[in-house]
C-alpha cells in the first residue's frame, strides 16, 4: 500500500520498535491500525536520539539494551505488511542505515513491504545517494520541515519528498505539549505553496498528544503524528495491556 490518508485528519502512529519487546510492538501496531491509524512509523532504537525528548529516549534505551537492531525492525515491518490496510514507514537516525549500507537497507526495506523512510538527520542538501536508492526501490522518502526553514529549503524538501512531508510543529525535541504551536499552521501554509502542485500531503508532529490537538491540526494539515503520547502510554502499561490501551487511545482520537 502506498502512503495515503483517506480521511482527514490522517493519523500517523509512532512506535519505538522493541519497546517493550518486538512481539508487543507488532501487536500494538495492529491494534493501532484496527482503531484508526493510517500509517505506522516504526522507530529504530538508537543510542543517541538527539531529536527526541525523554520519553522516546527512555524507550530507545530500553530497546537498545534488549539488543534490538535495524534488521529486527525491518522484520516487524515484514510481519505488519501481512495487514496491508496501512502505510508503513521506517523512522530512523542515519547511523543504523549507514551501518547496514544504504543500498542493502533500501532493498531489504522494499522486500519487507515498507512504504516510506524518514531519516531524521538526513538533510535534503546531501541526500543524492539516498534518493537514488529510494527511487530504485520504489520507496517514499519523507523529510522533516521546521518552522526555521527558509522558503528555498521548504521548496527543496517538497520536491524531494514523497508520501508526505513531516512538518515539525515547533523548534525543539519531541514530547507532549499543552497546545499546538502557532508555528505549525504558519509552517504548513508556507509548505503548501510547494506541496500542493505535487499533491503531497503535510503531516504535523512534535507535541500532538490528544484529540483536541488532532482536531486543531485537521484545520490546516492533512495528518497528525502521535509519538511521545503513545510511547508514554506503552511505558505505563504491561506488554499484555499495551495493545488494548493504544487501541483505545487511537479510537479516542478518531472519536
Amino acid at each position: 500500500m502506498a502512503i495515503e490518508f483517506k480521511r482527514k485528519p490522517g493519523i500517523v502512529a509512532y512506535l519505538t520498535a522493541g519497546d517493550p519487546d518486538l512481539a508487543a510492538t507488532l501487536a500494538i501496531a495492529l491494534a493501532a491500525i484496527d482503531n484508526g491509524a493510517d500509517v505506522i512509523e516504526l522507530g529504530v532504537p538508537f543510542s543517541d536520539p538527539l531529536a527526541d525528548g525523554p520519553v522516546i529516549q527512555r524507550a530507545s534505551q530500553r530497546a537498545v539494551a534488549r539488543g534490538v537492531r535495524l534488521a529486527d525492525v525491518l522484520e516487524v515491518a515484514r510481519q505488519l505488511r501481512a495487514r496491508p490496510a496501512c502505510g508503513i514507514v521506517i523512522f530512523s537516525y542515519l547511523n543504523p542505515v549507514v551501518r547496514m549500507g544504504m543500498k542493502r537497507f533500501c532493498a531489504v526495506a522494499a522486500d519487507a513491504g515498507v512504504d516510506g523512510v524518514l531519516l531524521t538527520d538526513m538533510i535534503v542538501e546531501e541526500a543524492g545517494e539516498y534518493l537514488a536508492e529510494m527511487r530504485a526501490n520504489r520507496l517514499a522518502p519523507i523529510f522533516l520541515a521546521a518552522p526555521t526553514s527558509p522558503d528555498a529549503r521548504l521548496k527543496a524538501i517538497a520536491e524531494a519528498s514523497q508520501g508526505f512531508v513531516y512538518a515539525i510543529s515547533r523548534v525543539g525535541i519531541t514530547g507532549t505539549q499543552q497546545n499546538v504551536a502557532t508555528d505549525a499552521s504558519e509552517l504548513v501554509a508556507r509548505l503548501r505553496v510547494f506541496t500542493q502542485p505535487r499533491g503531497i500531503p503535510v503531516a504535523v508532529g512534535f507535541g500532538i498528544s490528544n484529540a483536541e490537538h488532532v482536531r486543531a491540526v485537521a484545520e490546516f494539515a492533512d495528518a497528525a503524528v502521535i509519538g511521545s503520547a503513545l510511547v508514554a502510554l506503552i511505558e505505563r502499561s504491561t506488554p499484555q495491556e499495551a495493545p488494548a490501551a493504544v487501541g483505545r487511545f487511537i479510537a479516542g482520537l478518531r472519536a
